[in-house]
């Protein structure tokens, strides 16, 4: 009798066991994404400029106002604000009752505090121009302005910056920002469970989001840097969503059975940096340099083998959907040109331009790059460098000669100007007398007519200065399987993750 007890539940013990893994993950989506997350992503005050941190925002936090599908500036936490007749005054009225994932209530008090505590991309612009915050009530906050600012809600309330993305007062004085970035609280649509660096982030759904509950219970976010390796994962059903998988593994995926192919077209621009334009003592201060490099390079044949010809070759670093974009003629591939432009520099047989820094995870971009540079003589040798190292020696001043450079946060034509042109920028290594002129100006320019002028002609001086290497508007390129019912890729327009989170749906 023992033995026949044992032969039958043992089969069903295995069978329990078996099933257990499908039943637990049934209410869950993993990411293989293609960079190592960093805590630093987790605090809207630190957020750098770049789409990045977005990719946790969107879901462990919520904003004053953000985009949405269908929507370049939605109302989140504030269901309304007004502008005053002058320009000056900025009320916001939030919502009723919204809470943090620790049970306080959003308050005017938070969305104050979010505000000063904030120390990323384009904080010195919006301290500059913010003469004070006031609480009016517990539901609503006043921002009153020096002077008036059309770009005020741009700079705010886009992802052109974090500074809008609200976190809990009393809990970051409870447990400072170190303990914050250890264990954020947010009031977004999902609440942090765990972090192991490098390796793998959770969370799940937080019930009480006021948008809706999210439906889909649990998000695991896996750090996996191997482009084959993601493929691979999202074939064997390891992973749901994929980011990033580029060249003949793109085309692996989309010719795979169960697997969609999700390219989006961002906001991402990507460029070559000439930051050593500003010494004299360097090569690419001859503007000659860098137009040869420009000629140098076979934008749409990297296209091509890169992102499957889904990249928009673009010769600026503004996106041409972004408000006040101008775009220039795109650059001919000349190789010809190239050399003869650097003869007539000074430099016949070419020479050593050093090391060509780049974020790794488009290391095989950046080596294509180089390989038509080298064929005209301008020898780089490629550095890549995990993304959150990259984006912190960028900003602080530290990397040298090339730099892969690029942004897919939303904005306009001033706030990518102001992070990477104008002289006080986060990523700038220098500027020039007539361009902050003109940045100036345009920035208290309240007439749209006179201040599209005046973006337009700053961007003409950077296209004649020769300032960059524009390569394209990014065809980001992801997957998901056959579990995924709505992956979020391409609701929010130009966005690069996916999002609106508590929108995503499982089979």
């Amino acid at each position: 009798m023992k033995r026949s007890l044992a032969a039958l539940i043992l089969p069903l013990l295995s069978l329990f066991v078996a099933v257990m893994p499908a039943v637990a993950a049934d209410g869950q989506l993993t990411w293989a994404v293609h960079i190592s997350l960093a805590p630093t992503w987790f605090d809207p005050a630190e957020t750098p400029g770049i789409v990045t941190p977005f990719m946790i925002l969107y879901a462990l936090h919520d904003a004053v106002a953000k985009p949405m599908p269908g929507k370049t500036l939605a109302p989140s936490l504030a269901e309304s604000w007004t502008v005053s007749p002058d320009g000056l005054t900025y009320d916001f009225t939030l919502r009723s009752g919204v809470k943090f994932h620790n049970g306080e209530t959003v308050t005017a008090e938070d969305v104050k505090f979010s505000f000063e505590r904030y120390k990323g991309a384009a904080n010195k612009a919006l301290k500059d121009k913010v003469r004070t915050v006031q609480i009016v009530d517990p539901l609503r906050v006043r921002f009153v302005l020096k002077e008036p600012w059309p770009d005020f809600m741009t700079f705010y309330a886009s992802p052109a910056t974090g500074a809008g993305w609200i976190v809990p007062k009393k809990y970051v004085e409870k447990v400072g920002d170190d303990g914050f970035k250890k264990a954020p609280v947010g009031a977004g649509p999902y609440r942090f469970v765990s972090f192991t660096p490098g390796v793998e982030l959770v969370m799940e759904a937080f019930d009480q989001f006021w948008r809706k509950p999210p439906s889909v219970k649990r998000l695991v976010f896996k750090s996996v840097p191997e482009e084959s390796t993601r493929l691979a994962m999202l074939k064997r059903g390891e992973a749901d969503i994929v980011y990033s998988i580029r060249g003949a593994l793109a085309e692996e995926l989309q010719r795979t059975p169960g697997l969609t192919l999700k390219p989006t077209i961002l906001h991402g621009t990507q460029w070559l940096n000439f930051v050593e334009q500003w010494d004299p003592k360097s090569p690419w201060a001859d503007k000659r340099v860098r137009m040869a490099a420009n000629y140098a390079i076979d934008r749409q044949a990297i296209n091509r083998a890169e992102t499957l010809g889904f990249s928009r070759i673009s010769a600026s670093i503004v996106p041409h959907s972004f408000e006040f974009a101008w775009q220039p003629p795109l650059w001919p591939y000349d190789p010809a040109k190239a050399k003869k432009l650097l003869a007539e520099a000074g430099y016949p047989n070419g020479f050593n331009a050093g090391e060509y820094s780049v974020d790794s995870a488009y290391a095989s971009v950046v080596e294509a790059m180089a390989n038509y540079l080298g064929v005209v003589g301008i020898i780089a040798k490629v550095r890549p460098l995990e993304r959150a190292a990259f984006f912190t020696q960028f900003k602080e001043k530290k990397l040298r000669n090339l730099v892969q450079s690029g942004s897919g946060a939303a904005g306009n034509a001033a706030t990518r100007i102001e992070a990477f042109v104008a002289a006080d920028g986060m990523y700038s290594y220098g500027s020039y007398p007539d361009i902050e002129g003109l940045f100036r100006e345009q920035a208290a320019e309240l007439d749209p007519k006179r201040r599209e002028a005046i973006l337009i002609k700053l961007q003409q001086l950077m296209h004649d200065k020769v300032m960059f290497a524009p390569l394209w508007e990014l065809g980001f390129l992801n997957g998901h399987g056959p579990r995924v019912a709505e992956s979020g890729l391409g609701l929010i327009a130009g966005h690069a993750y996916s999002a609106p989170y508590e929108d995503l749906k499982l089979k």
